[in-house]
C-alpha cells in the first residue's frame, strides 16, 4: 500500500508564497516521474508541473517563472515553491506520482489527499 501525504497549503495575499510538500510511503520500490495538479472551483482538474527521477521538469504556461518543483529522492518526497501567487492560483492542490511499487506492479495513479491554497487580500 502506498500513502501520499500532502502539507503547506493556506491562506496567503497576492504576491505572497507558499511551498507545498507531498511525502509517498510505504509499499515502493522506485518513483518515477512526480507531478503536481490543481482544481479550481468549478474548473476541471489541470496540470501545473512535473519532475522526472532525474531531475527534469515542466511547467504550465500559467506558472512559469513563479512556480519550482523540486523533489528529494532518499525522502520520496516533492515540492512545490509557489511565489508571486495571484488571485487565479487559488484552488486545491494535489500531488500525483508514478512508481513501482514493492511487488513490480507500476500504477500512475497515486494521488495526495489534496491541499487548499486561497490567494486573497
Amino acid at each position: 500500500q502506498v500513502q501520499l501525504v500532502e502539507s503547506g497549503g493556506g491562506l496567503v495575499q497576492p504576491g505572497g508564497s507558499l511551498r507545498l510538500s507531498c511525502a509517498a510511503s510505504g509499499s515502493i520500490r522506485r518513483i518515477n516521474v512526480m507531478a503536481w495538479y490543481r482544481q479550481a472551483p468549478g474548473k476541471q482538474r489541470e496540470l501545473v508541473t512535473t519532475i522526472t527521477n532525474g531531475g527534469n521538469t515542466n511547467y504550465a504556461d500559467s506558472v512559469k517563472g513563479r512556480f519550482t518543483i523540486s523533489r528529494d529522492n532518499a525522502k520520496n518526497t516533492v515540492y512545490l515553491q509557489m511565489n508571486s501567487l495571484k488571485p487565479e492560483d487559488t484552488a486545491v492542490y494535489y500531488c500525483n506520482v508514478a512508481l513501482w511499487t514493492a511487488r513490480g506492479a507500476y500504477s500512475s495513479d497515486f494521488w495526495g489527499q489534496g491541499t487548499q491554497v486561497t490567494v486573497s487580500s
